[in-house]
């Protein structure tokens, strides 16, 4: 693989972890507001972090078997899996009044993890329908989502009002465009 090659691939992965991370840091912004300890923070970016690593690795590989059975059929799930992915993080940054309910302390912090990481399970699924690069794209996921989770935290108690919805606009906004490519190859 060449530079260029190398580069963009690796620019597509960082973007597409950039959405998949949206969705984590408009909720850790909230939970930015629960006053935690930098201890805390650290294992909660952590652990988002090794969710958004294991669930696109998960799901590259069922993308590589759905693909080697269903070909070109596969591919079009995928940017349909996509789009519908993008489409539903844009519908659920409207919904309004929702509070966190998770406590991100034991159990509540694995179905928290879990609960952010679903989308990249997705994304991996169509990614190995495409044949993307499994150590990269999952070193690239899983480090952005623990760097975005980490910042939101960080932010949270100043910027919430300010982004919370629009990123989570932002992420939706990212993967549908995404899928509308895959789709639609121009």
């Amino acid at each position: 693989m060449t530079w260029p090659d190398f580069a963009s691939e690796f620019f597509t992965l960082f973007v597409m972890a950039f959405a998949l991370g949206m969705d984590a840091f408009s909720i850790g912004l909230g939970m930015g507001l629960i006053q935690l300890r930098m201890k805390q923070i650290f294992y909660i970016g952590l652990t988002i972090g090794i969710f958004h690593f294991i669930m696109p690795l998960l799901g590259i590989g069922m993308g590589r078997l759905l693909s080697a059975k269903f070909g070109m059929f596969a591919t079009y799930v995928g940017g349909a899996l996509l789009l519908f992915l993008g489409v539903q993080m844009i519908y659920s940054s409207f919904k309004k009044g929702e509070d966190i309910l998770i406590k991100p302390v034991g159990l509540g912090l694995i179905v928290f993890a879990l609960s952010v990481s679903l989308d990249s399970f997705s994304v991996g699924l169509s990614l190995g329908i495409f044949g993307a690069k499994t150590l990269l794209t999952v070193i690239v996921f899983g480090a952005v989502s623990m760097i975005l989770t980490w910042i939101s935290l960080l932010l949270g108690r100043r910027v919430q009002g300010l982004l919370g919805a629009y990123s989570e606009v932002l992420g939706g906004s990212i993967l549908l465009a995404f899928g509308i490519k895959l789709l639609l190859p121009f």
